[in-house]
């Protein structure tokens, strides 16, 4: 009895193993705003992972993928199994709309608390962080935010509009809920004749440039002109920063879940931790070494970050935003 017993059991647990092996097979659409040789990079590290899936995926700017669903949301007939965009007050609406579904599975225990919905409805999967940018030739040296409106930086600050760049909103969110800086430090960017138009890019352009001193940009941009020679520094204040994560999301209307926890599951893994640092970019996970040029994950402090606050007050902040620097 003993021997058919435990054949019985052993049987038992092949099938189980059968079973969740099967289950995470068959096609995949995932809807991303990563750049093309990013996205690539992460469908082929899931697919070798998981040979038994095959993701489709469609490529294009957070605001551009996010009208196309609106189109199949109206039309009742959304695509994607899993959604992999810039910010997390985009998700934060989506689950209020009842269109995200949570994966409270995810072994997220490694992470801070904040990085990741708490309910389990959309995961960081790297911080991508908006600090302080300087030209090394000027007698500029910033290192702290209050340096942006004193000293050789004031007067000749560029920073991106929150009118234009999802990173600069996540970013004027942040500061203006800090307690230590709020609006009031706006109201002296703007006062000290700070130019915030456009992109990261052209503050950028116009740091390295000479034709501003300082800035605020997000950290890959300058790091990576930096080993290639460009006249600038970036500075992680010790205040903290802000940082758009790039979360992702499972779809309530999910026609391949079990293959959609899979890539999640991959995605905040160390294995897809590493992977995001690989493409030198800041690893959301605080045990995964960083990419050359950035200091340890441990010396970078975070700025508090609520996604639902800064949704409800989105229209108001960059209405006031508006006020202050006149779009």
């Amino acid at each position: 009895m003993r021997p058919l017993l435990t054949a019985l059991a052993l049987s038992a647990a092949a099938l189980t193993t059968a079973g969740a092996a099967s289950a995470q097979e068959g096609p995949l659409v995932l809807y991303t705003s990563q750049p093309n040789a990013d996205a690539q990079a992460t469908v082929d590290a899931f697919m070798a992972a998981y040979p038994q899936v095959e993701v489709e995926w469609v490529r294009d700017g957070t605001t551009k993928i996010m009208a196309r669903l609106r189109a199949e949301f109206e039309a009742d007939a959304p695509q994607p199994d899993v959604l992999f965009i810039a910010d997390m007050v985009t998700m934060e609406g989506l689950k209020r709309e009842g269109r995200l579904m949570a994966h409270p599975e995810a072994d997220v225990s490694a992470y801070p608390a904040g990085l990741h919905d708490p309910e389990g409805y959309y995961f960081s999967t790297k911080l991508i962080t908006s600090g302080i940018v300087y030209n090394t030739a000027s007698d500029a040296a910033p290192a702290t935010w209050a340096d942006l409106v004193e000293g050789p930086c004031a007067g000749k600050v560029a920073m991106p509009s929150p009118l234009t760049s999802g990173a600069a909103t996540i970013h004027m969110a942040t500061l203006t809920a800090n307690p230590e800086l709020g609006w009031d430090y706006y109201a002296k960017l703007a006062e000290t004749g700070a130019v915030a138009q456009g992109g990261n890019g052209g503050t950028l352009k116009a740091v390295a440039g000479g034709e501003k001193l300082c800035g605020v940009v997000v950290d890959f941009l300058p790091i990576r002109e930096a080993a290639k020679g460009a006249p600038v520094a970036f500075v992680f204040p010790p205040q903290g920063v802000s940082a758009v994560t790039e979360p992702a999301a499972i779809l309530s209307t999910a026609k391949n879940p079990d293959a959609a926890k899979a890539f999640i599951d991959f995605l905040v893994s160390r294995e897809g931790q590493e992977l995001a640092a690989r493409m030198g970019y800041l690893p959301a996970h605080p045990d995964v070494t960083p990419p050359e040029g950035f200091p340890a994950r441990a010396e970078i402090k975070l700025m508090d970050f609520d996604p639902a606050d800064a949704l409800e007050n989105d229209a108001a902040h960059k209405a006031k935003f508006n006020a202050l620097f006149g779009g």
